[in-house]
């Protein structure tokens, strides 16, 4: 029998079957088992024991560090001028070289200055005037002076004492001393021998075992700052060094412009750490407490508003909210949501989800 079906008829038949066939395939498909996701895997992370300890909340603020002790030592009178010898490594003394109380570190030598006070002169009017007014005592309580030759005598006598001291005092004009140990910090050069005029600034001597830092401080703290106040102050140049220092005064106004308000911090500075005219960071105290809850903050992740960690336990990672208290650049206290003694993710946080499975890193 003859096939009578043409070519294109033919091929019509197999797009046909073919369109057919694809269905089938899906259907067969999707009958299949589901391929299994492999929830097994573990997100390896680092944890940290949640302990107590003690947090401190602070109002930062910037300033530079000045001595406590400062002062600058100007000549009296006019003189030839005398660097002395320093005791301590036996040359003239120097910038940077330390200084005892009483010390004297320059002379000012002028003869017709200590011939004008007449020193000696003094003296022997000193002697005479006593034993005057010893003889007009004596004479008093046998009736043969007066009370006027007495008095006369006293006043004599007292004078006399007022010349020596005011002798002594201007003696004391001719050298330049120490008034408290500290170091130069600043000594203008002159000659030996040069004649210098008065009121000449001859002298620098500081103290830095001690400092002190005016700090500015929004007005909004002004409620918050005391006297006696906990001060934490590093140095930009050495992070690495915080001092400790206590607010020593608080100004009760407020400046109308930068709206601020004054307040002096002395920094125990007894190691030089610190040296005058340094910029510091300053951290005041202004809230602490002690056996709370503490974490690191930049573990705290916010979600929905809230403010979450990860709590691990018998290797899952399970999201955790918290309602935190008192913080700081690095620490936040915990006031609900954690136990002392639970585990919790320090590291490796960032690609958990809630109910993770974890691998501790040791």
């Amino acid at each position: 029998m003859k096939n009578n079906r043409t070519p294109d008829a033919m091929k019509q038949i197999r797009i046909d079957l073919f369109a057919l066939l694809i269905p089938l395939m899906l259907v067969s498909s999707c009958k299949q088992p589901d391929m299994e996701v492999d929830t097994t895997i573990e997100v390896p992370v680092g944890v940290i024991e949640v302990t107590t300890s003690t947090i401190e909340e602070f109002v930062s603020t910037t300033g530079s560090v000045y001595p406590l002790k400062e002062v600058t030592m100007s000549s009296e009178i006019t003189g030839e001028y005398m660097l002395q010898v320093n005791p301590s490594t036996g040359k003239p003394y120097g910038l940077g070289d330390r200084v005892k109380k009483g010390a004297t570190v320059i002379e000012l030598d002028d003869e017709e200055y200590v011939n004008s006070l007449r020193a000696k002169s003094a003296e022997v009017d000193l002697e005479i005037s006593k034993l005057e007014y010893e003889k007009q005592s004596s004479l008093y309580e046998k009736g043969g002076a007066t009370l006027r030759d007495l008095k006369n005598a006293e006043i004599t006598l007292i004078n006399t004492e007022y010349d020596i001291e005011s002798n002594r005092i201007n003696l004391a004009k001719m050298t330049i001393e120490a008034p408290f140990s500290g170091v130069i910090a600043d000594l203008p050069y002159f000659t030996n021998g040069t004649r210098i005029a008065a009121n000449t600034e001859m002298i620098k001597i500081i103290d830095y075992g001690k400092l002190y830092l005016e700090a500015n401080l929004p007005e909004k703290y002004f409620r918050n700052i005391e006297k006696g106040f906990k001060v934490y102050v590093t140095s930009y140049t050495s992070v690495a060094d915080t001092l400790t220092g206590f607010i020593t005064q608080i100004s009760p106004s407020i400046d109308p412009e930068a709206r601020t308000f004054k307040c002096f911090v002395e920094v125990q500075n007894q190691d030089e750490i610190l040296l005058p005219g340094m910029f510091v960071k300053a951290d005041l105290v202004v809230n602490s407490a002690e056996e709370v809850i503490v974490i690191p903050r930049d573990i705290i992740m916010s979600r929905n508003r809230n403010q979450i960690i990860y709590v691990v336990e018998k290797g899952v990672a399970t999201e955790r909210i918290i309602t935190t208290g008192l913080q700081n650049e690095e620490s936040v206290e915990v006031k609900m949501g954690l136990l002392k003694g639970e585990s919790i993710v320090n590291s490796g946080f960032e690609t958990l989800r809630n109910q993770s499975r974890v691998r501790i890193l040791k």
